[in-house]
């Protein structure tokens, strides 16, 4: 008995430590996007360059690490990694777009449909995961997606267009994440998809990427560092604890996203009907996590 006792706490104990991994990822993520928003009272920065000084600083982690370790890449399906960078690179240009022309709140509750969006295309692509259940799931999703955008007007904000786009192109990203795990390494993955994410953005907004000065380099990097962080720590969590549990605790950027922004810099908050919208997209993430499982 007492045997059994001292096993279970040490379970319990990295289970905790999963937990709050992915609970810290979340609000990395989220603060990733306050830096954004804050950046906009003292400098000038285009959301494009912050998405490739993310991309740029996880190169050079990635790079590093692995020359460390002394760890070779190993591509074997060119395709997928190339399919993973750029669903990847789109997804966090319009998710930082939404940030800097919108709300905090609704960017990142809209981004945080992706799993919404690999539901609707495992249902169109993949016939043996047609369910029934989980496109239930989906409409009610849906409709707390309208109730967020819900504008009196009946037209749909261009900022919420882009956070709307992030959720459907990281849907992609996580389509293509999926199978070429099956392919390829982690270290593998992330390396192209920050190099190949970088060479992108600067390619099509070279214009918008300068050298910048001591407080420009500041919200660049801390954008940066906070992004990097964030996905450092999903992917340890996520040794810890269940796919169920982790989807479940990443879920709550949607309700750190409508609390904080009022409180830390006074952002309109949320309506009735926006709360409700917001809370429906939890409950499906959670469900689908759950459906999933």
């Amino acid at each position: 008995m007492n045997a059994r006792v001292r096993f279970a706490r040490p379970q319990l104990s990295r289970q905790l430590v999963g937990w709050f991994a992915i609970f810290c990822s979340a609000f990395f993520f989220y603060l990733a996007t306050l830096i954004i928003r804050l950046a906009k009272s003292y400098v000038v920065i285009d959301s494009a360059y912050f998405v490739f000084a993310r991309f740029l600083l996880g190169f050079v982690i990635v790079a590093a690490t692995m020359a460390l370790q002394q760890q070779r890449i190993k591509p074997r399906k060119y395709q997928l990694l190339i399919g993973r960078a750029v669903a990847n690179s789109i997804a966090v240009f319009c998710f930082f777009k939404a940030v800097d022309m919108g709300s905090l709140a609704e960017a990142n509750i809209l981004n945080m449909t992706y799993p919404l969006f690999v539901a609707v295309f495992s249902w169109f692509f993949l016939r043996g995961q047609r369910d029934p259940v989980t496109m239930g799931i989906v409409v009610m999703a849906f409709v707390g997606i309208w109730m967020v955008l819900a504008p009196d007007d009946f037209h749909f904000g261009v900022a919420n267009l882009w956070g709307l786009g992030s959720g459907i192109s990281a849907a992609v990203a996580m389509i293509y994440l999926n199978v070429s795990r099956r392919h390829h390494d982690s270290q593998t993955i992330l390396f192209f998809m920050f190099g190949l994410g970088s060479v992108l953005i600067f390619s099509l907004f070279h214009q918008a990427i300068f050298l910048p000065d001591a407080t420009e380099l500041f919200f660049l990097g801390s954008c940066a560092l906070a992004g990097i962080l964030g996905q450092y720590l999903i992917t340890y969590g996520f040794l810890y604890v269940t796919a169920v549990e982790g989807s479940i605790i990443s879920s709550t950027r949607i309700l750190l996203a409508a609390i904080l922004g009022p409180l830390l810099i006074a952002e309109p908050a949320l309506t009735l009907a926006g709360w409700c919208g917001a809370l429906l997209i939890f409950v499906a993430n959670v469900a689908l996590a759950v459906r999933r499982s």
